[in-house]
């Protein structure tokens, strides 16, 4: 399962499978109408990205892709969090690079992490009551107990 997102001229897709990777996909026939020198003076991809976290937005590296990838697999994408994904294709000097095609998305994060937040918050309240029991043991231990033995002790005949 997935969820795909379309840049605003359709050239480029991301889909984000639940397992929190993003795979990308685009083609040539969106950036505008084919010219026969075109698929020769292709010299490939810039993929441009950025990723906004809770305080500030982090620019990712640039990455450099050949002119026969139609496909990019972002494995590990940081859950509840922002993406805008720029892609633009890159050609001989002749031709002006058209508009980068951006793709904005957010992962979801996976449920299994979900389940380790909170199994590690469940266990981190069981740890405190449990120091606090503790804590509560030792002071009965130590102020209650103590001089009922104190009084027996000094009751006792020598």
């Amino acid at each position: 399962g997935c969820r795909a997102h379309r840049s605003a001229g359709g050239a480029l897709v991301a889909n984000v499978l639940r397992n929190g990777s993003v795979l990308l996909q685009w083609g040539l026939r969106h950036w505008g109408p084919p010219r026969p020198p075109a698929a020769a003076a292709l010299r490939g991809f810039a993929l441009n990205c950025s990723w906004e976290g809770t305080y500030t937005r982090f620019p990712c590296d640039s990455v450099e892709l050949g002119a026969a990838c139609r496909d990019y697999l972002l494995p590990e994408a940081h859950g509840s969090v922002r993406y805008r994904l720029c892609l633009r294709p890159r050609y001989a000097p002749p031709r002006p690079a058209p508009p980068a095609q951006c793709v904005e998305f957010r992962v979801e994060p996976a449920a299994m992490r979900d389940i380790v937040v909170a199994m590690t918050a469940v266990g981190g309240s069981i740890c405190v009551m449990l120091v606090f029991i503790c804590l509560l043991v030792a002071y009965i231990t130590e102020n209650l107990m103590s001089p009922a033995l104190a009084r027996a002790a000094a009751a006792a005949p020598r």
